[in-house]
Protein backbone atom coordinates (compact mmCIF):
# COMPACT_ATOMS: atom_id res chain seq x y z
CA UNK A 1 0.00 0.00 0.00
CA UNK A 2 1.69 3.05 -1.32
CA UNK A 3 1.82 6.15 1.77
CA UNK A 4 -1.21 8.28 -0.23
CA UNK A 5 -3.48 4.99 -0.01
CA UNK A 6 -2.42 4.61 3.62
CA UNK A 7 -3.86 7.72 4.26
CA UNK A 8 -6.75 7.75 2.12
CA UNK A 9 -8.14 4.94 4.73
CA UNK A 10 -8.90 7.82 7.37
CA UNK A 11 -12.23 8.25 7.25
CA UNK A 12 -12.06 11.51 9.42
CA UNK A 13 -13.85 10.55 12.00
CA UNK A 14 -11.38 12.60 14.43
CA UNK A 15 -12.20 9.92 17.28
CA UNK A 16 -7.76 9.37 17.39
CA UNK A 17 -7.72 13.08 18.07
CA UNK A 18 -9.30 12.97 21.28
CA UNK A 19 -7.73 13.37 24.87
CA UNK A 20 -8.08 9.59 26.13
CA UNK A 21 -7.15 8.51 29.74
CA UNK A 22 -6.25 4.99 30.94
CA UNK A 23 -7.17 3.73 34.22
CA UNK A 24 -3.31 2.84 36.11
CA UNK A 25 -4.85 -0.13 37.79
CA UNK A 26 -6.99 -2.12 34.69
CA UNK A 27 -5.34 -0.31 31.80
CA UNK A 28 -8.76 0.41 30.50
CA UNK A 29 -8.71 3.50 28.21
CA UNK A 30 -11.69 6.14 28.59
CA UNK A 31 -11.99 8.30 25.68
CA UNK A 32 -13.16 12.15 26.41
CA UNK A 33 -15.07 14.54 24.70
CA UNK A 34 -11.58 16.72 24.52
CA UNK A 35 -9.90 17.36 21.47
CA UNK A 36 -6.69 18.06 20.44
CA UNK A 37 -5.67 21.87 20.04
CA UNK A 38 -4.91 21.57 16.54
CA UNK A 39 -8.21 19.68 15.67
CA UNK A 40 -10.91 21.97 13.76
CA UNK A 41 -14.00 21.11 15.43
CA UNK A 42 -16.11 22.27 12.83
CA UNK A 43 -14.08 20.33 9.64
CA UNK A 44 -12.95 17.21 12.13
CA UNK A 45 -9.21 17.92 10.26
CA UNK A 46 -5.82 18.54 11.86
CA UNK A 47 -5.48 22.41 11.27
CA UNK A 48 -1.63 21.46 11.09
CA UNK A 49 -1.47 18.20 9.50
CA UNK A 50 1.93 18.27 8.41
CA UNK A 51 3.23 19.39 11.85
CA UNK A 52 1.37 17.67 14.27
CA UNK A 53 4.21 15.61 15.43
CA UNK A 54 6.09 18.09 16.30
CA UNK A 55 3.19 20.30 17.59
CA UNK A 56 1.72 18.28 19.56
CA UNK A 57 4.20 15.83 21.45
CA UNK A 58 2.04 12.57 22.02
CA UNK A 59 0.22 12.75 18.63
CA UNK A 60 0.11 8.97 17.44
CA UNK A 61 2.01 8.26 14.01
CA UNK A 62 -0.87 5.99 12.55
CA UNK A 63 1.30 3.86 10.40
CA UNK A 64 1.33 0.76 8.93
CA UNK A 65 3.87 -0.99 10.78
CA UNK A 66 2.17 0.30 14.34
CA UNK A 67 -1.11 0.24 13.90
CA UNK A 68 -1.55 -3.08 15.39
CA UNK A 69 0.32 -1.69 18.69
CA UNK A 70 -2.70 1.63 18.95
CA UNK A 71 -5.11 -1.01 21.04
CA UNK A 72 -6.56 2.40 22.29
CA UNK A 73 -7.81 3.00 18.51
CA UNK A 74 -12.11 2.57 18.39
CA UNK A 75 -13.45 -0.31 16.49
CA UNK A 76 -14.68 1.88 13.65
CA UNK A 77 -11.13 3.03 12.85
CA UNK A 78 -10.48 1.98 9.32
CA UNK A 79 -6.71 1.62 9.86
CA UNK A 80 -7.79 -1.11 12.31
CA UNK A 81 -10.01 -2.70 10.36
CA UNK A 82 -7.84 -3.05 6.98
CA UNK A 83 -4.79 -4.09 9.64
CA UNK A 84 -7.15 -7.18 10.57
CA UNK A 85 -8.04 -7.74 7.51
CA UNK A 86 -11.65 -6.49 8.10
CA UNK A 87 -14.05 -4.99 5.58
CA UNK A 88 -14.75 -1.39 5.66
CA UNK A 89 -18.33 -0.15 6.91
CA UNK A 90 -20.92 1.32 4.67
CA UNK A 91 -20.78 5.29 5.79
CA UNK A 92 -16.91 4.60 4.92
CA UNK A 93 -15.86 7.80 2.57
CA UNK A 94 -14.11 4.70 0.37
CA UNK A 95 -16.94 2.61 0.28
CA UNK A 96 -19.84 5.93 0.16
CA UNK A 97 -18.05 7.49 -2.56
CA UNK A 98 -19.98 10.55 -0.26
CA UNK A 99 -17.06 12.52 2.25
CA UNK A 100 -19.92 13.39 4.75
CA UNK A 101 -21.03 10.13 5.64
CA UNK A 102 -19.10 9.24 8.55
CA UNK A 103 -21.08 12.69 9.51
CA UNK A 104 -24.26 11.44 8.43
CA UNK A 105 -24.07 8.23 10.33
CA UNK A 106 -23.20 9.48 13.13
CA UNK A 107 -19.68 8.43 13.75
CA UNK A 108 -17.62 11.53 13.42
CA UNK A 109 -17.08 13.87 16.47
CA UNK A 110 -18.81 16.74 15.02
CA UNK A 111 -20.65 18.93 17.08
CA UNK A 112 -19.78 16.32 20.28
CA UNK A 113 -16.34 17.75 21.10
CA UNK A 114 -14.68 20.89 23.08
CA UNK A 115 -10.84 22.38 22.65
CA UNK A 116 -8.60 20.79 25.17
CA UNK A 117 -7.92 25.16 25.53
CA UNK A 118 -11.23 25.55 26.89
CA UNK A 119 -11.95 21.76 28.58
CA UNK A 120 -10.34 22.15 32.37
CA UNK A 121 -9.86 18.81 33.58
CA UNK A 122 -10.23 15.84 31.65
CA UNK A 123 -11.78 13.73 34.55
CA UNK A 124 -14.43 15.81 34.07
CA UNK A 125 -15.48 14.68 30.54
CA UNK A 126 -15.30 11.10 30.19
CA UNK A 127 -17.93 9.67 27.38
CA UNK A 128 -18.93 6.34 26.23
CA UNK A 129 -20.18 7.40 22.78
CA UNK A 130 -16.56 6.59 21.60
CA UNK A 131 -17.11 2.77 20.09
Amino acid sequence: MTHEEWESLCDGCGKCCLHKLEDAETGAVHYTNVACRLLDLETVRCTRYAERHRLVANCADLTPDAILDFDWLPGTCAYRLVARGADLPNWHPLVSGDPESVRKAGVSVHGRVISERVAGDLEDHVVGWVE
